[in-house]
């Protein structure tokens, strides 16, 4: 038998935009199977609404903690322990890629989903790498959210299309190094070289030398242009 929700009676919200016309359908054959108990992050109550709202249709599934932050997604799990965890990554206190590693460092058995907004490549691979077991955006989980939970409550790994897409084009790109991303972090916040120089201990030639490596690498015109990649890609915070 399902387990009894927890939390309290849900809110009543109309949300027949977020879930689309076939977001009501019930799959055949789930009243026998276990109920995923899920935790929704993010910072956005509208969003985590729209998902609860979602599942509320599924026999299968249900929302058993939602969190606002990294630092309040941790809490939660450890209170919770959720069968999966959908992670927004920008987020305030700590990030969902940060959350991710420490609730992966603790419970490596966790299974988390990250949603959001940013498909840069190099994202992505941060999110994987700390252990997110799939990778949605936001804008595709009408489509793809309840399966991608089934998926990842059954074992399996989850991209979306355009994540895949986005990985496939820079994987053979040459990396920056971290002194790169340090140099690039800096001209985005407007430093002149001379500024850069001073602040990382440098010479000017060789903060020259490292944009030079930085345009190459990223194949980009000019400075303005590395910042919009590295904000494109996911080297850069938004």
């Amino acid at each position: 038998m399902p387990e009894q929700r927890r939390g309290g009676a849900r809110p009543s919200v109309n949300h027949d935009v977020f879930l689309g016309d076939n977001a009501g359908s019930v799959r055949d054959g789930l009243e026998g199977r276990d109920v995923i108990r899920i935790m929704t992050v993010d910072d956005h109550p509208l969003l985590r609404e729209g998902i609860a709202a979602l599942v509320a249709k599924q026999t299968d599934m249900e929302i058993v903690a939602e969190a606002s932050s990294g630092r309040e997604a941790v809490e939660q799990f450890r209170k919770h322990r959720p069968d999966v965890t959908l992670m927004d990554l920008q987020m305030p206190e700590m990030d969902g890629i940060d959350a991710t590693s420490v609730i992966r460092g603790e419970f490596p058995e966790a299974r988390i989903i990250v949603l959001t907004t940013h498909a840069g490549d190099v994202q992505i691979s941060r999110a994987l790498k700390a252990g997110a077991r799939a990778y949605l955006l936001k804008g595709t989980l009408r489509k793809e959210l309840l399966q991608t939970i089934r998926a990842v409550q059954s074992g399996q790994k989850r991209l979306s299309p355009e994540v895949a897409a986005e990985i496939a084009v820079h994987a053979m790109d040459d990396v920056l190094t971290p002194r790169e991303v340090d140099v690039l972090r800096l001209v985005a916040d407007g430093k002149a070289n001379k500024e850069i120089a001073a602040h990382l201990s440098l010479t000017e030639e060789t903060v020259k030398s490292h944009i030079r490596n930085i345009l190459g690498k990223l194949g980009a015109n000019d400075r303005t242009h590395a910042v919009a990649i590295g904000l494109r890609r996911g080297i850069l915070d938004p």
